[in-house]
This record gives structure tokens, sequence and C-alpha cells, in this order.
């Protein structure tokens, strides 16, 4: 009905007499709207690409796995539409703006504050939150002693404006820089601004260790900051509140209001409350943080070295085998599974035998067991899957499920037209079906039922956890 009442318009339009004084050269000839396709290609791609940064509350990992408030937040919206989500690490944002222009990022988020300057190279989406920039400085050395806490304000900077004089340094191409020069014009008088090329947590841990005096930051992130270090002191803001936001690019408008829809139906719910409440608000949450946050202390568990001595003899990255490992056990070497499996490696009895160790053995030697395990899988496919990253995947599976499940999956996507030697929508789509009675009782199955999902499941996961490490993680 509707389109036949805009047609009757249509055509009522052309008997409308010339002396309803509109002359047709005059008249404006609407050009059709043009809708981008940002979140058609991200939708076609099956992956949203993200610029984040590493720090104790957007992206870190924490007891071996990948969190952080922008992190989970991500990953929402990528459940949201259907998509896998992979992130770009980039502590700078002129460097974030590039690779959202360039094309490899489809959106930031950094935690930034929208500001003009921002607004003119970027859009941003509805607020997320919101923040004001406050003074990082060093608490008087016997603060604790203090009786009141007026004395400790007497000794600390509570007025912006003694400023002046003073020495501060801020990240590059912050906001922070900015402000301060706004300060200057306000206070009539001079403040020597250092943009110095490290994040603003890092500058508040140098103000915490005495190294510089004064450093600026979120309120968000300074209040986290303090946690780990309480001889610091964020009290004083020195901004108006600022609105938080994610950023697209200026010509990303369908993407834009996608997430803004998103937005609407996800931030009051309980789930936004509980990710906001744990990375901001519970104390418990933020002093784990900080205790395993990967690129403060630079690991990823307490079994690092031994991880980076012991991968040598397998020839993969530490990180990989790391992942593996966290996938096992957690890092726990006395976890025993269900199955009887043990250890950091959750070796089985008869596995941990063949190399010579029991539940017993000290955790080194249980390391040291599965990835000797490991590098005997490998060898059974070297000759085999050519490719040294595809291998891994085959390596990977047959840990999980053993060598024969694998190999009847290899002969099923032979037989079906698929490769037998890539792992990905060729292989891994038979032994996830491998539970399915088509494909189990096929006559080049040989050993049978196996529940499949658990082992696709298990690759992917390794795969996708190495990655975070990768992102955060130097070699």
């Amino acid at each position: 009905m509707k389109h036949k009442i805009v047609l009757f318009l249509a055509m009522f339009a052309l008997f409308i007499p010339h002396s309803c004084n509109i002359e047709e050269n005059n008249e404006q000839v609407r050009k059709p709207e043009i809708v981008d396709n940002s979140f058609g290609k991200i939708l076609e791609r099956g992956k949203l690409v993200a610029s984040t940064d590493y720090n104790s509350t957007n992206y870190f990992i924490y007891r071996g796995e990948p969190a952080g408030y922008e992190y989970e937040m991500l990953n929402a919206y990528a459940n949201y539409i259907g998509v896998d989500l992979e992130l770009l690490v980039n502590d700078d944002f002129e460097a974030a703006v590039a690779a959202l222009n360039s094309g490899k990022a489809d959106l930031i988020a950094m935690g930034l504050t929208i500001n003009s300057d921002r607004n003119r190279v970027v859009d941003f989406t509805k607020p997320m939150g919101q923040t004001r920039q406050v003074l990082v400085q060093r608490k008087p050395q016997n603060w604790r002693r203090m009786t009141s806490m007026e004395k400790i304000d007497e000794a600390l900077i509570r007025n912006p404006l003694d400023l002046a004089g003073k020495v501060v340094y801020v990240p590059r191409h912050s906001p922070f820089a900015q402000r301060l020069r706004n300060l200057q014009h306000e206070m009539g008088d001079s403040i020597t601004i250092v943009e110095f090329p490290q994040t603003s947590e890092k500058l508040i841990e140098m103000v915490a260790k005495g190294e510089i005096e004064y450093t600026v930051s979120t309120e968000h992130i300074a209040l986290v900051n303090q946690k780990y270090f309480p001889d610091i002191d964020v009290n004083t803001p020195i901004s108006f509140p600022q609105r938080l936001a994610w950023a697209v690019a200026k010509s990303s408008d369908s993407l834009k209001q996608n997430i803004n829809q998103w937005i609407d139906e996800f931030y009051d719910t309980k789930i936004a409350r509980f990710i906001y409440n744990k990375y901001f608000v519970n104390p418990r949450s933020l002093q784990y943080a900080h205790k395993y946050y990967s690129i403060r202390s630079g690991k990823i568990s307490n079994w690092d070295e031994l991880l980076k001595e012991k991968s040598k003899a397998l020839a993969w990255d530490w990180r990989l085998v790391a992942s593996v490992v966290y996938q096992e056990s957690r890092f726990e070497p006395k976890a025993i599974s269900w199955m009887g499996a043990f250890g950091l490696m959750q070796l089985m009895p008869g596995t941990a035998e063949m190399y010579g160790v029991d539940s017993l053995s000290p955790p080194e030697d249980n390391l040291t067991a599965g990835i000797s395990y490991l590098k005997s899988l490998d060898k059974r496919f070297e000759n085999i899957v050519e490719d040294i990253d595809e291998r891994k995947k085959f390596v990977l599976a047959a840990y999980n499920v053993g060598i024969a499940h694998v190999f009847d999956a290899r002969r099923l996507a032979g037989k079906y037209g698929r490769d037998p030697n890539i792992w990905d929508d060729n292989v891994d789509f038979f032994l996830l079906n491998k539970s399915d009675p088509k494909y189990y009782n096929d006559s080049v199955v040989y050993y049978g039922y196996c529940r499949g999902e658990e082992t696709y499941k298990y690759v992917n996961d390794i795969l996708y956890r190495y990655e975070h490490y990768l992102n955060v993680i130097e070699d």
C-alpha cells in the first residue's frame, strides 16, 4: 500500500500547473543517498578488526587469558553482529588513525575522549562513559604518618594554576598536551610540557618511582593505577568531564549507525554493568589485574623461563606452547582431569609412562615429556603436511584426541573432495562431524566415533589465545 501511495503522489505531481510559481530551472535535483559499505564489508569478511592499546584496563593477559574492558566490550559487539574479533595493538592515537584510514582497522577502541581536534579526523560513536583529566603527583614521603588529609593536601597541588613553572610529562599525541596549553593561556603563565613516547600508565609508574614529578591521565586510568601505586595522588582535576567513545573512519557511516544501535541496546544491560564494574569498580579485580598484568610483568605465567628453554627442542614459539599449557592445565602443575591426565601438560598415564614420568614427577619433567610427545607427533606429520604452520594444527588436534582420529578425518576429507593436508574448512570439518553416523560408519574410518567438537574447539582456542600472546608478550 505504501508503494502505491508514493506512486500516486509522483503521478499527481506531473499535473501541478505552472502557476504554482516553481521555476523548473531553479528546482534542486536530489541525488540518491550514497550508503557506505563499511558494515557490510565486516559481515562479508566475517571479522571485526579493532585498534586498541594494552594497559591494565583496556587489554591485557590475565592468568593466561586475554582480558580488559575494551576487549570484552569489543567481544560483545562482535558477538552481536556474528563475526570474529581481531585486535591491532596501537599505543599511539595517530598510528591507530592511520590504520583506520588505510583500511587495516575498522574502529578504534582505546577509551578515547571526544574533542574537537579528534572530531576533525575521525567520527565518534555514541558516548560509552565519561571521565576527566587529572593531575598525577606523588604524595609526600611521610603521608602515612600524617594525621589528616588536610596536611597531605597542603603538600600537593590542588589548584591547577599552581602548575605554573612546573614540568609535566604527557604521552605523545595525547589530548593532555592541548589541555595544558589551554591552561597556560588561562593562567597567563607557562608550564613546561614534555610530550614523551610512553603510555599514560608508564608515566604514572615513573611518577610513583620518583623519576618525574607530574603527569596527566584520564581519571578512570589514574584511579585503577592508584590501586597499584598507593603513593600517587590523582585527586586534582584539570578539565571538565569528557565523554568517552569508540571512533570510526569519516566514511564509515553504516558501521557507526550499527554500533550506535548496539550501544542503545547493550549499554544499560546487566552484562555491560558487570564488565564496567569488573575493571573500574571492584578492588579485588583491580588488584588481580595488576598482579597478573602481562605488560607490566612481561610474563604469561610463572613457567615462562622454563617454557622458553624447553620449547627449543620442538622449534615452536614458546608462546604457542604456553597457550597449550594454559589450555591443558591453566598453568597448574597439580591439575588432574576426570580421565586421569595430570600435570602441566595433562599427560595420560600411558603416554607419561612412555616418557618416564608419573604423577609424582616434578613439573619440569612433565613439561619436558609433553613437549617430547608434541615433537613425536610433529615428526609423524612432517612428510605429509609440509607447511609448518598448517602442520601445527594437525599436531595440536592429535595431542588432544589422538593421531588415529586425525588420520580418519584426513581420509574422509580425501574421499569427499577436500584437501587432507589443510586443516581449516577441510580436515577440521570431518573431525568436527566424526560423531555423526554418516561419517564414523564410513568405510574409510578405522577408529569409529569421536566427539570431534571438543578437539575442533581445542585447536581454535589455542591458536586464538596465541594471537593474544603475540600481541602483548615480547619474544
